[in-house]
């Protein structure tokens, strides 16, 4: 069996049990090689809302907890922390009519599709962004 190229980790600081460990690796791992990138490290810090909310204020001044924050931690390499605010996950996942899982998978796909260059800053972006995630978690 081949070993793979990523090391990939993933750290939930929440009480919420059990965490979705395969299928946010196996999320990271599909955007990764879609993408083309042979070697990466990338660590789905899975956070509460609290949490996520002070990263979110200390990190970017924003006051407010959000879904997922991602930090790019090397300029020439894919070595990289997304951060996922649970609760905030969990209520996205019953607007949107899907699983916890699912949002989670949604959630670490679009942090890595930041960690390997793409932009969500415009409609247009954020479409594109949408429809990657898609291929990546189906």
């Amino acid at each position: 069996m081949d070993e793979t190229p990523y090391t990939i980790t993933v750290l939930n600081r929440t009480d919420h049990s059990p965490i979705p460990r395969s299928h946010i690796i196996g999320s990271v791992e599909r955007v990764l090689q879609g993408e083309g990138i042979s070697d990466a490290t990338v660590s789905v810090a899975i956070l509460t809302d609290e949490e996520i909310h002070q990263v979110n204020k200390e990190f970017l001044e924003h006051d407010y907890p959000t879904d997922v924050i991602t930090f790019s931690l090397e300029e020439d390499c894919i070595d990289g922390e997304i951060c996922i605010g649970l609760e905030t996950a969990q209520r996205q996942a019953q607007e949107y009519g899907v699983s916890l899982r699912n949002e989670l998978m949604r959630l670490a796909a679009h942090g890595t599709l930041h960690l390997v260059g793409y932009d969500d800053a415009t409609d247009e972006e954020r479409r594109a962004m949408s429809v990657l995630e898609d291929k990546y978690i189906s």
